[in-house]
């Protein structure tokens, strides 16, 4: 069975972002950078909230666009409207059922781009198998948790674990 994967940067916080959405803290390139960027060829599916997709929009996203070109999206909202859509994708209502379909029809493991709100009501519903956690060595103090607010607790494993001359690194846990 297919994976979920969030594949998301943190704060030594646990903030995936700071307030209103700054990501400016966060190291923007170097070799972590690029292992991300390369591991990012090995999904060809992406699932996030629509919060996450908007985001994009700052950086030159094309509204009913993929973010990610060889990845089929799935973005879930209650409320996102867009009149033309990517053939590759699509805006989902918030349904456990539809999100296990999504898993189980996926060629590869899932991407979970986030954010925080989505990725808590998945950790909260079981639905998130791995964390691959790119810690970054900064405090932001404020903004956008890594599982929103979520109450739920867990016990994790560490499986892989990857440091670089940054002081960026890269946790893999078992969520399972």
């Amino acid at each position: 069975m297919n994976k979920v994967i969030y594949y998301v940067a943190s704060s030594l916080d646990g903030f995936i972002s700071g307030e209103n959405g700054d990501i400016s803290k966060f190291l923007p390139h170097g070799d972590a950078v690029e292992k991300y960027q390369a591991d990012l060829l090995d999904f060809k599916t992406v699932i996030m909230g629509r919060k996450t997709y908007e985001f994009g929009f700052q950086y030159g996203l094309e509204p009913g666009q993929p973010a990610y070109p060889h990845m089929e999206h799935y973005i879930f909202s209650e409320t996102m409207q867009i009149k033309e859509l990517a053939k590759t994708v699509h805006i989902e209502k918030m349904s456990l059922k539809r999100i296990k379909e999504i898993i189980a029809a996926s060629p590869t493991d899932v991407y979970l781009c986030g954010g925080g709100k989505f990725a808590g009501w998945l950790l909260d519903n079981g639905l998130i198998d791995q964390l691959k956690l790119k810690l970054n060595p900064i405090v932001l103090s404020e903004g956008v948790r890594l599982f929103g607010d979520s109450k739920t607790t867990l016990v994790s494993t560490l499986i892989e674990k990857e440091s670089f001359d940054s002081g960026l690194q890269f946790l893999t846990y078992d969520l399972r």
